[in-house]
């Protein structure tokens, strides 16, 4: 076996786990899910058949990753974070056939107990603060907080605050890494010309 499975944990037959990955207590993995190399799913993690996950992913406790969810390379689930895969669901009404997908991109950070309303992109290395709820859009690099989330600033690929105006244009250096970022109409980037 080229990853680590706890006694504990369920992997139904079928499912892909990439070399190096850690499957902690009582997961729950179903049989079509695709889960990269590296990724560390913690204590009563569930991922569901249509569901992929990326190299280099940190799922933390408690979190629940339904059908349609896709979470591309580097991307941290904070514990007890939420996806959802119908707008409006019902108990009494079937529903599975109107999932809406969501895509977490590269490198992005959902926090602690925040939401994420299905139907979204979260864009490469953004920040969802603890305790948001995410039922839009989200630009590459934004820090959102609130419920609903509105954005607040702009985070590094480190994950340090960058002190730019969240509109306009602007120029930002990572304290942590020095690396160079460029804010033009509104669109945040890494300067890779430097």
């Amino acid at each position: 076996m080229s990853h680590y499975q706890h006694p504990s944990a369920i992997v139904d037959e079928g499912a892909q786990i990439g070399e190096g990955s850690r499957i902690w207590h009582f997961v729950h993995v179903c049989a079509g899910a695709r889960i990269g190399k590296a990724v560390s799913l913690g204590q009563n993690v569930f991922v569901g058949n249509t569901v992929a996950i990326g190299d280099n992913c940190k799922v933390q406790n408690n979190v629940s990753i339904y059908d349609d969810v896709t979470l591309e390379e580097g991307v941290f689930c904070g514990p007890s974070m939420v996806f959802t895969n119908v707008y409006n669901p019902r108990a009494l009404v079937e529903r599975k056939h109107e999932y809406r997908p969501t895509l977490v991109k590269k490198g992005a950070s959902l926090g602690a107990n925040c939401t994420v309303v299905c139907g979204v992109v979260i864009g490469e290395f953004a920040f969802v603060g603890a305790g948001a709820v995410v039922n839009k859009d989200v630009a590459p690099y934004a820090l959102m907080v609130g419920v609903p989330a509105r954005q607040v600033g702009w985070m590094s690929e480190f994950g340090t605050r960058l002190r730019l105006p969240l509109t306009g244009n602007g120029r930002a250096i990572c304290p942590d890494t020095n690396e160079h970022y460029i804010l033009e109409n509104g669109c945040l980037r890494k300067d890779t010309a430097i």
